[in-house]
This record gives structure tokens, C-alpha cells and sequence, in this order.
């Protein structure tokens, strides 16, 4: 349980953003995401300032922009959502390449898209520039609570070890000629992910039995940040 862990996120370099303090990262982090949320939306120029810190931070961190922007499939549930606001929300109505949408939705999409990809774009930076276990103990020094940094860290550990459980599930339903093609086959993929969560449920209870053997009582040791 002690020894590194990397992730799929960071991107190793030694670069000066690679070698800031954890603990800074995150505040700045934090207080970039603050200001960004409360800027108002029709500040289009602000925001524009807030994209171009971001793009030099990343060209300092040497961290390729491809790499950032493969990752940012995660905002695509924001885009989408974004997207309907200006034709669902109520309001005034105005043309938009000859199709009438909502004005308030369609700056609501605007604020939702602007604030969204600028607050993925630097959790992806700080993921990238920084690897896990700093990121735990920059928590710590942070004072977060340490149950929750506990948590934050198994799930770390362990999010590849559950992936790779659901890997090995969906190969032995493919190699049973099992193919999820509509959604009369629902009910399989729901039960195949009752199946993981109880392996996972159980696996955490040997992970945890192994631990109280070897003297845990609820504080892991503090690792020091580096840097």
C-alpha cells in the first residue's frame, strides 16, 4: 500500500509547474474556479484572459495539448446539455442560423460551456502536472479531513483493479456470444454491474481485514510532499 502509484492522467515531466507544491496547485486550483464561477457571463473578453492563463500555464508545463484535449471527452454529458438549453428554456425567442431559440437558455449554454471547459481544462492540467499520491498529501496539508483523503486514495489505487475486473466481465459475456446490441439485453448489463459492485464491495472488505492484520487503526502515515 506504500509504494507509488501512478495514473493515466499525469504526464511525467520536470517542468517548473511539474515541480510547485501540491498543496499550491490545488489552492490556486480552487481559487481560479472560484473567481471563473463568479465571473458573469457576459464578460466574454474575461474569460478569453482566464483560456489564455490556461494556455500558458500548459505551454510552461510542457504537457503536449493534445494529450489535455483527448482527455476533456468528460465534458461531453456538459456539451450536450448545453446544447438544448437555447431550444427547451422559456423566455424571449431569437434567430439563430434561421432556427428561433431562447435568448436566456442561450446565454445560460454560453456560461455553462465557457465555465465548464475552462474549469476541465485546468483539473486536467493539475491532474497531468501532478501525480497522485502529492495530490493526497497536498490534501493533507490542505487539512482535509483524513477519512476522506483515505477514501480519495484507495479509490485512486484501485480504480484499475475495478476496471480491469469489468474488462475481464465483458470479455467472458463476448466470448459467450453475448452482444449488447439493444435493449432487450439491458437486464444482462445490469446484472453484470450487480456483479461487480458486490465483488468490489467484497474485495474492499479482504483489502480492509489485511490492513487491521497489519496494524491499521484508521491513520495511514503521512507521506511528505515533494517539492
Amino acid at each position: 500500500m506504500g509504494a507509488g502509484h501512478g495514473h493515466k492522467l499525469h504526464y511525467h515531466g520536470h517542468s517548473p509547474i511539474h515541480r510547485l507544491p501540491a498543496h499550491g496547485k490545488l489552492a490556486a486550483l480552487l481559487a481560479f474556479m472560484l473567481t471563473v464561477v463568479a465571473t458573469p457571463r457576459e464578460w466574454w473578453p474575461v474569460f478569453a484572459g482566464y483560456l489564455v492563463v490556461l494556455v500558458v500555464v500548459i505551454a510552461i508545463s510542457a504537457v503536449p495539448p493534445l494529450y489535455i484535449a483527448r482527455r476533456m471527452v468528460i465534458e461531453v454529458p456538459f456539451l450536450v446539455f448545453a446544447a438544448l438549453l437555447p431550444f427547451v428554456a422559456t423566455g424571449p425567442r431569437t434567430e439563430l442560423l434561421g432556427v428561433s431559440v431562447s435568448e436566456p437558455g442561450l446565454l445560460a449554454a454560453w456560461g455553462l460551456l465557457a465555465k465548464g471547459t475552462l474549469g476541465v481544462i485546468a483539473s486536467l492540467t493539475l491532474a497531468a502536472t501532478t501525480e497522485p499520491r502529492d495530490l493526497l498529501a497536498g490534501l493533507q496539508r490542505l487539512r482535509l479531513p483524513s477519512q476522506l483523503v483515505q477514501i480519495m486514495g484507495f479509490m485512486i489505487r484501485y480504480l484499475d483493479v475495478v476496471t480491469d475486473e469489468m474488462r475481464r466481465m465483458r470479455i467472458a459475456r463476448e466470448s459467450r456470444g453475448f452482444s449488447a446490441s439493444s435493449i432487450r439485453h439491458w437486464p444482462v448489463v445490469a446484472r453484470s454491474a450487480g456483479a461487480l459492485f458486490i465483488r468490489s464491495y467484497e474485495r474492499g472488505e479482504r483489502v480492509h481485514l489485511a490492513m487491521v492484520s497489519r496494524g491499521y487503526t484508521g491513520t495511514l502515515p503521512e507521506r511528505p510532499p515533494r517539492g
